[in-house]
């Protein structure tokens, strides 16, 4: 059986996706339930993009002990250094180090010739060496490249010192027999192929993600590369738990595994949905609402007298659980904490006390209080900063009636502290509030996108409210909880305008590998 490791880039190209816009207490809390999943390297970000991206990445390498944290470089020394000053103190730092081989990238985007991008790459490499154990070099849009080009790089690279070779199908062009071929050539015409791993990085542009990654590791790969819930740039990159329990129930065909967790995948996906505010499609595979759900007559009666009938994977096996209760209005404080660290919380004792009040507010209004309330009690207690409460919520009010204008009234306070009070109107009671709450913040707020989800199921669930704005030129997300769903609306609006007014710094430079 053969080990295939797992790279998630979900802090690094998943978070590229449109609309998403992580501080750093969120991508720390995501790496850490990463770690908790069993991923082998975590891609924490690209350190030379951005200053905030270079700190997220050097806390997360502080933070991470079980995990090999590697950052994106492109292929100079100014990107090279800043990746191991972020990653110096991590436990085992790694180096991802990339350029463009296709001919079309390297005409029209890097304008350089082919012996040019071998000599930077076989330099950069060097230099990488020098500083890091391992490191990765990865040739951009490998599948449009050509064969025998991909060869002799591939070759130079190797002998420059590299540990891992990545062939990404960047953008999403190759089909799995394509893919599978191109792994075949390069092991048997790379002369010094035996001394690296192969890895696999694949966009999901025409759909074919999942099986092009498949149809690598068929292939010789063993490192997959991919991101929870398939999010990443444009259609996204491969979703790493579709692979992992594909590996696992067809153990029999492929004779690979991964050294994952799967109980861990639901959780994961869970939390990664909830602070990017990318809603899991209901058929979504594996981590999807309906995944295990059965709506014709004669598979309910199939799976009723033996579930292996229509269930290839069982919710168990993928940390699907009876949705339980598990704390009341009547359970205590230390009750609550150990629930919290069963739910993979960590919290100061400032913010326990915050949740815990939350958790009761909600116990006196809920009558059901469950896992999946106290979970996203919990990541917006874990994930707040101190310094994005830039305006706070302090109450909200709405007039709506079929025939007349429906009207808002709202309290926030300022940074200052100051309590501001406003009214306004809109066509629908969110319109209201959000024409509300842009009189009174400076500058002009503009709803990209809004989306509402229900924490559960019934009539008394949690509502997420989710928007994109753009204020003062500048986009960003923001995302609320509440009972009421005009309070999670006005929650998530403020969260956006608070995002934009803490990351005033210009925008980091964006990769597609």
């Amino acid at each position: 059986m053969r080990k295939v490791n797992i790279f998630d880039t979900t802090l690094r190209d998943g978070e590229q996706s449109a609309g998403v816009n992580l501080n750093m207490a969120e991508k720390v809390e995501i790496a850490k339930q990463l770690e908790r999943l069993g991923v082998d390297i975590i891609e924490a970000g690209f350190p030379a993009s951005s200053k905030g991206d270079f700190q997220a990445v050097e806390a997360i390498a502080k933070t991470i002990k079980n995990s090999s944290v590697t950052g994106l470089a492109r292929a100079n020394k100014r990107d090279i250094d800043a990746a191991w000053d972020a990653l110096k103190s991590s436990e085992d730092p790694r180096i991802h180090v990339f350029l463009a081989t296709s001919p079309i990238h390297m005409k029209y985007k890097l304008k350089k010739g082919p012996e040019e991008v071998l000599q930077y790459s076989v330099e950069a490499v060097q230099y990488a060496k020098q500083k890091f154990s391992v490191v990765q070099w990865s040739a951009e849009d490998a599948t449009r490249s050509d064969k025998d080009y991909l060869v002799k790089i591939i070759t130079e690279v190797i002998k420059a010192g590299a540990d891992v070779i990545n062939l990404p199908d960047t953008v999403g062009y190759t089909t799995p027999k394509e893919y599978g071929e191109l792994y075949d050539y390069i092991l048997t015409h790379v002369p010094n192929i035996e001394n690296v791993i192969l890895s696999t990085h694949c966009h999901d542009d025409l759909g074919m993600a999942t099986a092009n990654t498949l149809a690598a590791i068929e292939h010789g790969a063993l490192q997959v590369e991919g991101t929870i819930n398939g999010i990443g740039e444009r259609a996204g990159n491969v979703a790493l738990e579709e692979i992992a329990v594909a590996l696992h129930i067809r153990k029999d065909f492929y004779q690979a595994a991964t050294g994952l967790k799967l109980d861990e995948i639901k959780r994961t996906s869970q939390l990664v949905s909830k602070l990017t505010g990318m809603v899991v499609p209901g058929n979504k595979a594996v981590v999807g609402a309906n995944a295990f759900a059965h709506e014709a007559g004669i598979h309910q009666d199939g799976v009723l007298k033996e579930a292996s009938t229509y269930e290839i994977i069982t919710p168990e096996l993928v940390g699907f659980a009876s949705n339980r209760l598990v704390l009341g209005k009547h359970s205590g404080r230390h009750a609550f904490k150990d629930r919290a660290l069963e739910l993979g919380f960590e919290l100061d004792q400032d913010k326990l006390n915050e949740a815990f009040t939350a958790f009761k507010a909600l116990t006196d209004r809920k009558k059901h209080v469950t896992d999946d309330d106290i979970f996203a009690i919990l990541a917006d207690k874990q994930t707040n900063q101190p310094d994005e409460k830039q305006y706070e919520l302090e109450s909200v009010q709405v007039q709506y009636g079929t025939l007349n204008t429906p009207t808002a009234t709202v309290r926030i306070k300022t940074p200052e502290g100051s309590i501001l009070e406003e009214a306004g109107t809109g066509s629908g009671s969110v319109e209201a509030i959000y024409h509300t709450i842009s009189k009174m913040v400076e500058g002009t707020v503009r709803l990209m996108d809004y989306k509402l989800q229900s924490v559960g199921s019934g009539k008394d669930a949690l509502a997420d409210a989710y928007v994109k704005i753009n204020y003062e030129a500048s986009e960003s997300g923001g995302r609320g909880s509440a009972q009421d769903v005009l309070e999670a609306s006005a929650k998530a609006f403020l969260n956006a305008i608070n995002r934009s007014m803490v990351s005033k710094q210009p925008a980091r430079n964006k990769v597609n590998v």
